[in-house]
């Protein structure tokens, strides 16, 4: 097929997609081998600075050493030497390939990177119209100096702003409202672990859904991008891990005229690639996804970008620098090295696909929500990569926030092809490397 045919599918198939047809094509290795009893590390969060000796190899043996893991060759571009988190790994979104890792299945606490795990177990459960009035006991158990959006008992949500407030506000709050109209937090932590397995990021043990610092709760870079890669097949994940700011419902209150009235606030995205900040530029091209922050696990990032037809995911636990917005600084210059080294290092890993992805039918709902039917974080100027990628297109959702960044969508007119990006991803996960 003559190169431009084929740049001319690649680039259909990237805009009407939204990342469908690129977030989960399978790599080489169909069935992933397994971490053996041996290799497999505790289930307690390191607090050494050493990463342990053996660790998973789910993926590649060379993604269970310890250290960097790259493949260095003539033409390949240096990897920054001003990256200090203990983990992280840089990863073609489209291929699955790992294009380079430093210690990727080192179990970490997660922080809130976790809620893509919780998104991602539990979009599909209720349609964004569907409404709950909070309860007190659905607030109950919520961690001190947990980060809230700012829901209040007896009031009521859509299922469409507690998404809102999980992706924006990492709203603990939001979590639980959640998670009780899913029978309860005890439910939602099974459900999500059984959700990891089945995504092969056997890294992952959950203990609370929304990343709040508890003995034994682990995660990797390995793992968290695996889980973003499936988070990103679903539309309503990708629309709310792009959003930028949003109205969030207030609390009803009596106006001058004794009228009960509810008023609105803005939320805004705290993931500093997206919106940016004093000290850092919105990276070019960034299309999501979740960012963390706890006492035990420092700062965490996962993020998507896209540039030159390239779609990248990085992501960085617990920068040892402790400088205002590291994470994010760190991200961006991973990022710009897996653009510059894209197509021209070998992998020295993979992301592998999900336990079920052999029984994945064609035309199966790529929406991740529910049916609505009838249902009432570049740094300092960092990261621009000299060429012309600018953030994807924003857009607006139907709530009228505003989005940037919704990776492919909108563009070209094509989102009536959704079903079909979503037939491809079923279709091409049984596929093998030649």
């Amino acid at each position: 097929m003559p190169a431009p045919k084929k740049n001319a599918r690649r680039s259909l198939l990237l805009a009407s997609a939204t990342l469908l047809s690129v977030s989960l094509t399978a790599p080489a290795a169909f069935a992933a081998p397994r971490p053996t009893p041996s290799s497999k590390p505790s289930s307690s969060p390191s607090r050494s600075a050493t990463p342990p000796a053996n660790m998973s190899t789910v993926g590649g043996a060379r993604l269970g050493r310890p250290g960097t893991q790259v493949n260095l060759a003539s033409g390949v571009p240096v990897l920054p030497k001003d990256v200090t988190a203990r983990s992280w790994i840089i990863a073609d979104a489209e291929s699955g390939e790992v294009l380079a890792a430093h210690n990727a299945h080192w179990r970490l606490a997660p922080a809130s990177t976790l809620k893509m795990l919780f998104a991602d177990t539990l979009l599909p459960k209720f349609p964004k119209t569907a409404t709950r009035k909070v309860a007190p006991s659905d607030l109950a158990g919520i961690g001190s100096g947990s980060s809230m959006v700012g829901i209040k008992e007896n009031e009521t949500y859509t299922v469409h702003d507690l998404w809102l407030g999980v992706f924006l506000r990492s709203g603990n709050d939001a979590v639980h409202v959640l998670s009780a109209m899913n029978k309860g937090v005890k439910n939602t932590v099974q459900e999500m672990n059984q959700h990891a397995e089945e995504l092969q990021a056997l890294d992952t043990h959950v203990v609370t859904p929304d990343g709040y610092d508890a003995p034994g709760q682990v995660s990797s870079a390995y793992d968290l991008t695996l889980i973003a890669r499936s988070g990103l097949q679903k539309k309503d994940f990708r629309e709310y891990s792009s959003t930028v700011t949003a109205k969030f419902p207030g609390e009803t209150a009596k106006n001058k005229k004794g009228k009960s009235v509810r008023k609105s606030f803005e939320i805004q995205n705290t993931n500093r690639l997206l919106t940016g900040d004093y000290d850092i530029s919105q990276y070019p091209g960034i299309a999501g996804v979740k960012n963390g922050n706890t006492t035990n696990a420092g700062s965490t990032f996962t993020g998507v970008a896209e540039r030159g037809g390239k779609v990248l995911l990085v992501t960085v636990m617990n920068p040892e620098k402790d400088e205002h917005n590291e994470v994010y600084k760190e991200t961006a210059r991973l990022f710009d090295w897996g653009f510059k080294a894209a197509g021209k290092v070998e992998p020295v890993g993979e992301l592998v696909p999900p336990k079920g992805a052999a029984d994945a039918q064609p035309g199966a709902t790529a929406s991740g929500q529910a049916n609505d039917a009838g249902s009432g974080e570049a740094g300092g100027g960092a990261g621009t990569g000299g060429d012309s990628a600018k953030p994807v297109a924003s857009a607006t959702t139907e709530s009228g926030s505003s989005g940037i960044g919704i990776a492919f969508a909108i563009t070209g007119g094509l989102l009536a092809l959704l079903a079909g990006g979503a037939f491809l991803v079923n279709r091409r996960w049984p596929l093998r490397r030649r």
